[in-house]
């Protein structure tokens, strides 16, 4: 029997350290994308001394992705190098409720861009449409504090859920029935699990609806200038646009199932499933903001600009 834990223990150290350097590579990748965004609209910032509600989104999404990529990997970190350290759950229960928090403020600030762009962009003869296209300015700052508001306060919840399924484990005695036990942490978990479920669930339909009317909005923009044989000159901002709505869709749509399988996945440590969704959900705040970037032809040219100086430093080499 003895021979048989070497081996066992070699695979979890691997797996761990393969699961690590991925991470780490993702997560370096997309602060280092972000911190780019922040940069530039900070620069932008200082210059004019103001910025408007897209920037004012971007900036406060980036500080966000930053935030929680910082916390993810610090997490991983530890529980991989410092193994014990975690034994302490006051350090788990923090981490996780501060990366809750933070992983809850991208996922609505993402949509609220998303919901942003709609108003913006789309054109509808609906009376209240109207009214949020010309108030949607004055809206953007208390929706990015309720926003955040509401992921401080969810972050709270599950620590305390988490803290009190954690007293239920302490406090659990031989004589005690092993099925009531069972039944109170199962009431928890689907206290959290419900929680996360309809965050995720509410964020999603509201980028799903986002998209869905302004791709509705765009096509029947196109069918018109079709029809009437004019050429438009924002056709090209248009078609853009909408190669950004889309590709957005597609990667939250993706985003959302693999949030959905962490939920179902929670008490699987070291599985191969488990590992490719957290490679996913780890490259989804850099690829997004690239995404961003290039979508955004202030941040496209500052990035170009970048690339350009860093290339004539290389070769001046």
């Amino acid at each position: 029997m003895e021979a048989c834990h070497p081996p066992q223990q070699s695979n979890g150290t691997s797996y761990g350290a393969m699961a690590l350097a991925i991470i780490t590579l993702e997560v370096f990748a997309g602060m280092w994308i972000n911190a780019f965004i922040v940069c530039v609209l900070c620069i932008a910032w200082v210059k004019k001394k103001t910025l408007n509600s897209n920037e004012k989104i971007l900036l406060l999404l980036g500080c966000s992705r930053i935030s929680f990529l910082c916390d993810a990997w610090l997490y991983h970190f530890l529980s991989k190098i410092f193994p014990n350290l975690l034994h302490f759950q006051t350090i788990l229960q923090v981490l996780a409720s501060i990366g809750t928090s933070f992983n809850y403020s991208n996922l609505w600030i993402s949509a609220c861009l998303c919901g942003f762009y709609c108003i913006k962009i789309a054109n509808f003869r609906n009376s209240f449409f109207i009214y949020l296209k010309v108030k949607i300015d004055r809206m953007v700052p208390w929706l990015l504090v309720g926003t955040e508001i509401l992921a401080l306060a969810i972050s709270i919840i599950t620590y305390v859920l988490g803290e009190t399924l954690q007293r239920s484990n302490i406090n659990f005695t031989g004589q005690e029935n092993f099925w009531e036990v069972t039944i109170r942490k199962d009431k928890h978990l689907f206290s959290s699990h419900f929680l996360a479920g309809l965050v995720l669930t509410a964020s999603f339909l509201v980028v799903t609806f986002s998209a869905v009317f302004l791709l509705f909005s765009l096509w029947r923009h196109k069918r018109m200038m079709q029809t009437n044989s004019m050429k438009d000159l924002n056709m090209d901002a248009h078609i853009r646009a909408m190669k950004s709505v889309l590709s957005f869709l597609v990667m939250y749509s993706i985003n959302f199932a693999c949030l959905i399988l962490t939920i179902i996945y929670t008490t699987k440590k070291e599985n191969i499933m488990t590992l490719l969704i957290y490679i996913y959900l780890y490259a989804f705040p850099g690829v997004h903001s690239l995404i961003l970037i290039f979508s955004n032809p202030k941040l496209e040219k500052a990035l170009l600009k970048f690339l350009s100086c860093v290339k004539w430093e290389f070769f001046m080499k």
